[in-house]
């Protein structure tokens, strides 16, 4: 959290702060899409190393655990990533300014991601299966732009207890610096005074 209050202007103002559930957040990096996928690999990987080495003699079974264990990477992947998920849990933080949203994140290179509100499109709310058991939820603001595969590029405070007030927070923000930007009364004075809009640039 030191780390991403650092880059954090002297000008702005902190009115949210916090980190992700660390129930839900463990046991979403579990139970994420690419299990299925890792089950019915190391079942067919396994049954196919036990056929194989039914018979063979000893330097024929350890080059076939070798090989295999190398055929098993996508769960290696898999259970590494579950396993590295409590140091990125650890390095996930959420701090929510009166001009953007801060997300600092990653296992070995820690990332600081920021989305200034003016850059903002949508905010919108999500609270999957585990959100609603923890009753968490996730804030996903969404900008206009586009990343390599054209999908809107978004940023998101998630699992986080308070999802509601959160939301509304900056849905507000991101709605009042939208408006002061559309509406520059008076091309911006000190008090913005003839738009009804709180935000004062």
């Amino acid at each position: 959290m030191k780390d991403l209050k650092l880059l954090i202007g002297e000008n702005e103002e902190i009115f949210y702060e916090g980190k992700p559930d660390k129930k839900c957040y463990i046991l979403e990096s579990i139970f994420n899409p690419m299990l299925p996928f890792a089950v019915i690999w190391a079942i067919f990987d396994l049954t196919f190393i036990s056929g194989a080495l039914s018979g063979q003699n000893n330097s024929m079974a350890l080059f076939m655990i070798l090989f295999m264990s190398v055929h098993l990477m996508p769960v290696w992947i898999y259970l590494g990533g579950a396993l590295f998920s409590i140091i990125r849990y650890r390095n996930t933080n959420y701090v929510v300014t009166d001009r953007a949203i801060y997300v600092s994140g990653g296992v070995f290179n820690r990332t600081i991601n920021t989305k200034p509100f003016a850059e903002l499109s949508h905010i919108d709310l999500h609270r999957g299966v585990f959100d609603q058991m923890f009753n968490v939820g996730d804030v996903i603001a969404t900008t206009s732009q586009t990343d390599e595969k054209g999908r809107p590029v978004a940023i998101n405070i998630s699992s986080i207890k308070n999802y509601a007030e959160v939301f509304n927070l900056v849905k507000k923000l991101q709605a009042d610096i939208y408006s002061d930007t559309m509406f520059p009364n008076d091309l911006r004075p000190k008090e913005n005074h003839g738009y009804k809009t709180k935000y004062k640039g």
